[in-house]
């Protein structure tokens, strides 16, 4: 039986935490099963702190960029390092040719991976291969494969852990000049209850920019955000890229919305920490924020990862497959294939147009989604609206 567990999963930040009911799953079937997650190094920080996993193995993609001979040098030692500990059985769930080949340099007598394109006799690296259902959510594709091999499935659950030394220097970071929030002059000018404002972390960026809203319509929302009251925490990668992005959203509000409406070290109601902060770090902060509100990315499912009620604008991508997940709802998530759904306490925007999901870089190959710029500030804004007031149904 099953003992020793190497599940892999070489893909990107949201898809490494898509995985975490697998781990749960797996350690609720076989509680005395050593469990390790094989994860791209930058990714594994949504893994770190889970009773779940024994242990996180990361594979350094720069070792790709390596001369030949020194890549070929430090994959060897790679693959000897994963043999080393003995793993009897391995799930594959990349579904890629690199994914395969340490399945199978692995050791172990039982290989498991999904039916997936790649190179000839890809397929033999594997002594049990799968075809998933492509249409459902991946959280749930991700279940299917451990349900294949006779395991039982409980509630679908994504598991992200934040220990209250993180909370506490989150806080620092949201709340630098006071260790609780307090009613502002401003609000108490504006007769705005302390009860009522929200602090919503929004991230508007992504290194696929095909997947980015309008830089003004996003000022827009950001404007309508402060001036009734609410506090805006504004995050994204380091990326130079992202990091103009940013720097031409914040350039569309004018100055006068930074007047003190809120309790940062400068007065104002927009707490910038793009490109400040570790994965930890945006975990943490994603997990004082009372709602996230941003674009289809890694941030989107850490927020629903946390429980925060979560409004995001999807282009190319299906919600069906990548649609935020909400561990307490009961329903299917996102049935339809395109436009406006709501799964639980989230709330995914999108066109119902015949040709979404596309899953293209942008209309043409051209880094720009029409669709997602056709979905207007206003339309955006009474969503918000919907769910600053607790009125989801």
């Amino acid at each position: 039986m099953y003992k020793k567990f190497l599940v892999i999963k070489l893909r990107h930040i949201g898809d490494v935490l898509l995985t975490t009911p697998v781990f749960k799953t797996l350690k609720e079937n076989l509680p005395n099963s050593f469990i390790a997650a094989l994860v791209n190094k930058g990714t594994e920080a949504v893994l770190e702190k889970n009773p779940y996993i024994d242990q996180i193995i990361t594979y350094d993609r720069e070792i790709k960029k390596l001369p030949a001979f020194k890549r070929y040098i430090d994959e060897i030692r790679f693959l000897r390092n994963i043999k080393k500990i003995g793993f009897d059985t391995t799930i594959d769930l990349t579904g890629g040719d690199r994914a395969a080949v340490i399945s199978y340099f692995s050791g172990a007598k039982t290989r498991i991976g999904i039916k997936s394109k790649g190179f000839f006799g890809k397929k033999h690296l594997y002594t049990r291969i799968f075809e998933i259902n492509g249409h459902k959510h991946t959280l749930l594709q991700n279940l299917e494969v451990l349900e294949k091999i006779g395991l039982k499935i409980g509630k679908p659950e994504l598991f992200l852990n934040v220990t209250e030394d993180e909370k506490t220097l989150a806080k620092n970071l949201i709340f630098p000049r006071h260790s609780e929030p307090h009613l502002c002059h401003s609000e108490q000018m504006r007769g705005i209850p302390s009860s009522n404002k929200k602090i919503i972390h929004i991230h508007p960026t992504s290194r696929w920019l095909f997947k980015c809203w309008k830089d003004e319509y996003m000022a827009e929302v950001i404007k309508w955000l402060i001036s009734n009251g609410h506090r805006v925490v504004l995050t994204s990668s380091a990326d130079e890229r992202e990091l103009k992005k940013i720097e031409s959203i914040l350039s569309y509000i004018p100055s006068c919305h930074y007047e003190p409406f809120g309790y940062s070290q400068d007065g104002s109601s927009i707490i910038n920490l793009a490109g400040k902060l570790t994965l930890r770090q945006l975990i943490a902060v994603a997990a004082l924020c009372d709602i996230y509100f941003g674009i289809d990315t890694a941030p989107m499912h850490i927020a629903a990862a946390l429980g925060k009620p979560v409004v995001a604008l999807f282009g190319p991508s299906g919600a069906f497959h990548w649609g935020p997940w909400d561990n307490e709802a009961v329903e299917n998530p996102y049935s339809q294939k395109n436009g406006i759904q709501r799964f639980g306490k989230n709330i995914v925007i999108q066109r119902n147009w015949s040709c979404i999901p596309c899953g293209q870089d942008g209309c043409g190959g051209s880094k720009i989604s029409k669709c997602l710029f056709d979905i207007k500030p206003d339309e955006v804004i009474e969503i918000l609206k919907t769910v600053l007031s607790g009125n989801i149904q």
